[in-house]
């Protein structure tokens, strides 16, 4: 199964012998073996059990909770930690090193435009109509990696990388339909339906990368592109970057094939909120999408962690 995505309100959660058992009084009773789950997502207002919560992290199984107007990350509750403190260490010191943290800032930057390349070239043999926009798009990425040069400081990797977003996300609208009022990327709120799929898109799969961190060990606050800041899992936003082209794609393909339409949304205060009919679509799809993604977190957070751990101290057995 995966992941349990729980979305109506006033469902009551207990623990049952190594179960999570979900009774509803419209749906009635759903038993779930927590040894099936590997994470569990709400976004509505359950009543549940704390030693359920135990139970679920100590079998690794990650919760996300989500705000159920805005679908905003509120919190996580993640498994028993990593052991390996000499490879977080590693991961600490890796911090002051320069030259490592411009190897993996031009390693995650190339890869998104790379990304964002093949998405526009992908789109255009779809859309030959939209061949102006798509194609000038194309040429600022283009641009863009050309000038991301393996001797490039980070903080020109982010100049090239803001350089390209607007023509970008120029490009990526332009398969839009205009009725959406998608005009660039805005959250915060998120002011249309496209944006408020991207932003929910991103938030699931930075979830992902904040397991996949944890899970290999890592600390997932620790980033080397985005710099540790108050409150933002930093290494898990460092994955998160050349995975969100795949997540565009995604995004765009739900409004082409009218998976989710603009009566899956309503407003509230200038924000665009993806109504339960829309919400259950989406988890469907995201979780067909999800494997690929996932897979490829699991893999660079496993990379990641054998490459520090080759400089990790020696602590001293006790």
């Amino acid at each position: 199964m995966g992941t349990l995505y729980l979305d109506r309100r006033h469902a009551e959660l207990q623990l049952e012998t190594g179960r999570l058992r979900v009774r509803h009084p419209e749906t009635g009773l759903r038993d779930l073996p927590i040894a099936l789950l590997e994470r569990v997502v709400i976004t509505a207002g359950v009543t549940l059990e704390s030693s359920l919560l135990a139970a679920l992290a100590s079998a690794g199984v990650a919760v996300l909770i989500l705000n159920p107007r805005n679908l905003d990350r509120v919190a996580f509750v993640l498994g028993r930690p990593h052991n390996d403190l000499a490879l977080r260490l590693s991961q600490y010191r890796h911090l002051d090193d320069s030259a490592w943290q411009a190897r993996w800032a031009h390693h995650l930057v190339t890869a998104k435009l790379r990304g964002q390349r093949q998405l526009l070239g992908d789109a255009l043999t779809q859309r030959p109509d939209l061949r102006l926009a798509l194609v000038k798009g194309g040429e600022r990425l283009d641009a863009a990696l050309a000038r991301c040069t393996a001797d490039a400081s980070p903080e020109s990797l982010r100049g090239q990388e803001g350089a390209a977003a607007a023509g970008y996300f120029q490009a990526l609208g332009a398969l839009f339909p205009a009725s959406l009022g998608f005009a660039g990327r805005q959250r915060r709120p998120p002011p249309d339906p496209v944006n408020a799929l991207l932003s929910l898109t991103y938030t699931l799969l930075h979830f992902d990368a904040v397991r996949a961190a944890y899970a290999a060990g890592l600390d997932p606050y620790l980033g080397f592109y985005h710099l540790p800041a108050f409150g933002r899992e930093s290494l898990a936003s460092d994955l998160v970057e050349p995975l969100r082209p795949l997540a565009d794609h995604f995004v765009w393909r739900l409004f082409a094939e009218q998976t989710i339409r603009p009566d899956h949304f309503s407003r509230d205060r200038g924000a665009c909120i993806l109504g339960k009919a829309g919400r259950a679509q989406f988890y469907t799809r995201f979780e067909e999408f999800a494997a690929i993604p996932r897979a490829r977190l699991r893999r660079q957070c496993r990379a990641l962690a054998r490459v520090l751990r080759r400089s990790a101290p020696e602590l001293a057995d006790d």
